[in-house]
């Protein structure tokens, strides 16, 4: 029996099995023409919604910009304030605090070296002084004259107020009786102690009106004490008067107006360049406004705190001043307060 080859081109099975071969070859070529378009129209979907996305990707990055821009400016402003107030804290009480508590320690310091070195030199002092005798001499006679010129001169100013001593002590007699809390304004609203009355009376019969008293122990009490000068002056100028109040510190000038704010019954209005009490942290500012008020032929009352270690010298020349001297511990308790 003889095998038929399937390759034979006569043969029946392999001319089907070559159109089967040829049917699937078109097909595959079908499918390939149908699946190009569906592609190409994904690929133009994507580039679409690329392009429909990228204003919306600009607009996003444009307002990212602006924000960054806002916050660099942002930041630029708040390091300018933190130089301005560092600036300011190193100008101010707070920032000069630890300057000032440095300066005052090197103070103590130096008269604790002083004090033991003159100690010191005491204990080596030959205090056995053998008697001289010694003639009188012309100069001797001059110098005489010279100190009675002196003393006339210091009774001169002791004088001031002696036309007005009969009033004044009226006015001091009251100050030891009950305070009257319902006085006018100006008016010493509070009583004084005996101790008050004798500084105020060394002050207008002695020393004529200028110069230092001892610290009464506390800024209230001089407060009071100096509502009470304000008060017999008030009596005795009127109008003609202010009264400038010198403290170092802004907490000093504060408890000063609220002291004679109390003491007196005033105003917030009472305290300002125009009314009749001004509050100063500075000497400079005291001098500038007395001379002021004297050219207006006006009478300035220079009220300085205990705090302040000195007096200005030209302080001195003016009518009417008082300065406050502190004992030792009351300067060390303002040294822990500050």
């Amino acid at each position: 029996m003889t095998k038929k080859d399937p390759s034979t081109p006569n043969d029946p099975e392999a001319k089907a099995f070559k159109g089967v071969e040829s049917t699937a070859e078109a097909s595959e070529v079908g499918a390939q023409s149908i699946a190009s378009p569906q592609v190409e129209k994904n690929v133009l979907e994507k580039d679409s919604s690329q392009t429909n996305f990228s204003p919306l990707i600009e607009i996003a990055l444009k307002e990212l910009q602006s924000q960054r821009n806002e916050l660099k400016e942002e930041i630029k402003q708040l390091s300018k304030r933190k130089s301005e107030l560092e600036k300011e804290v190193t100008a101010t009480f707070t920032g000069q605090s630890d300057a000032i508590a440095r300066r005052v320690k090197g103070f103590q310091d130096y008269l604790t070296g002083a004090l033991q070195g003159l100690a010191q030199s005491a204990e080596q002092l030959d205090l056995v002084v053998q008697p001289l005798i010694l003639q009188p001499s012309p100069l001797d006679k001059e110098k005489i004259h010279e100190k009675k010129d002196s003393l006339e001169q210091v009774a001169a100013i002791s004088d001031t107020f002696k036309p007005d001593e009969t009033l004044i002590r009226q006015c001091l007699e009251q100050f030891l009786g009950q305070p009257d809390f319902y006085a006018d304004p100006w008016k010493l609203r509070r009583s004084l102690e005996s101790q008050d009355i004798a500084l105020l009376e060394d002050w207008f019969f002695s020393m004529g009106g200028r110069g230092a008293q001892p610290s009464r122990g506390s800024r209230s009490r001089n407060v009071l004490v100096s509502a009470a000068l304000i008060s017999i002056l008030g009596e005795l100028y009127g109008d003609r008067f202010q009264t400038l109040v010198l403290a170092g510190q802004p907490e000093r000038l504060g408890e000063w107006r609220r002291g004679l704010q109390d003491a007196l019954g005033l105003e917030r209005e009472d305290f300002g360049p125009n009314s009749g009490i001004v509050l100063f942290e500075r000497a400079n500012g005291v001098l500038e406004r007395a001379d002021r008020l004297e050219e207006l032929g006006e009478v300035p009352l220079i009220l300085i705190d205990a705090a302040e270690q000195s007096v200005e010298i030209p302080v001195l020349q003016f009518p009417l001043w008082l300065a406050f001297a502190a004992e030792p511990q009351e300067l060390y308790e303002e040294e822990d307060l500050i």
